[in-house]
Order: C-alpha cells, then sequence, then structure tokens
C-alpha cells in the first residue's frame, strides 16, 4: 500500500460513469417492474454503494476509507441502455476514485444479474472516471 501518513487531509470526490446496453424488451420489462427479481434498478443502486463501501475487499492495496457520501444514478438511456453514475466524497489523505468505479461496476453486473434470464447478449460499456477533484493532484475531467 502507498504511504499516506504525510498527506494533508482534503475533502474528495469523484464520479465515475458507465452504461448496460440491453435489448429494448428488457429495459421496457425493468421500466414496468416485471423483472422475475424485483426492483432492478433499485437493488443495483443499493449494490452499488455497497460495493463502493467494500472496495478495499476487492481490490489489493486500496486503503479502507470512511467515505462521507456514495450516491448511485441509474436511468433509461434511449430504448436500449441504463446509464449508471456513481459520484463518492470524503475528507480523507487519498481519493476514492476507484470507490466510485467500483460502485458503477457492481451496479452494472447487478442488472446483469436480475435479466439475465431473459437477456444474456447485454453489454457493460464504457466505464470511466469522469471527475476528480481534491488532494495534490487537484482536478481531473474526462466528459
Amino acid at each position: 500500500m502507498v504511504d499516506v501518513a504525510a498527506k494533508a487531509e482534503t475533502a474528495r470526490t469523484a464520479t465515475a460513469r458507465g452504461r448496460i446496453v440491453m435489448a429494448p424488451e428488457t429495459l421496457a420489462l425493468i421500466r414496468e417492474g416485471r423483472a422475475g427479481k424485483g426492483d432492478v434498478l433499485g437493488v443495483a443502486r443499493l449494490a452499488g454503494i455497497m460495493a463502493a463501501k467494500r472496495t478495499p475487499d476487492l481490490i489489493p492495496l486500496c486503503h479502507p476509507l470512511m467515505l462521507s457520501k456514495v450516491a448511485v444514478d441509474l436511468e433509461a438511456e434511449g430504448d436500449d441502455a441504463i446509464a449508471i453514475e456513481a459520484t463518492v466524497t470524503l475528507t480523507g489523505k487519498t481519493g476514492v476514485e476507484m470507490e466510485a468505479l467500483t460502485a458503477v461496476s457492481i451496479a452494472a453486473l447487478t442488472v446483469y444479474d436480475m435479466v439475465k434470464a431473459v437477456d444474456r447478449g447485454m453489454r457493460i460499456e464504457n466505464i470511466r472516471l469522469v471527475h476528480k477533484a481534491g488532494g495534490k493532484s487537484g482536478e481531473f475531467t474526462n466528459g
């Protein structure tokens, strides 16, 4: 693990995005609440939040962090995709990029798991860090 003992505590935030593409019929099933496993978007949101909190258990050498906030939003995009965005914040000595990326990834995997019985051809796409602020390296924006 990287030694962060000498770093100053600063407010830090990171936002990641991704999407899961599916058949229009699958998205309609999710929108209408007809998925056999229940509320797909609600469960995926909760899974993303839980994943952000468990990032150091999943990714070697990530610091365990006291997160101040984790927000995960999922919404339909067109007639065949769900856009996922996660924002994570804290005041600390290290950034929260991995937590935001993990939240998006696990939320997307949860959507896949909940409707894979009707659409095994879904694609998880374009998971990326779109914004980060705080710390010595300052601000980063990536559309």
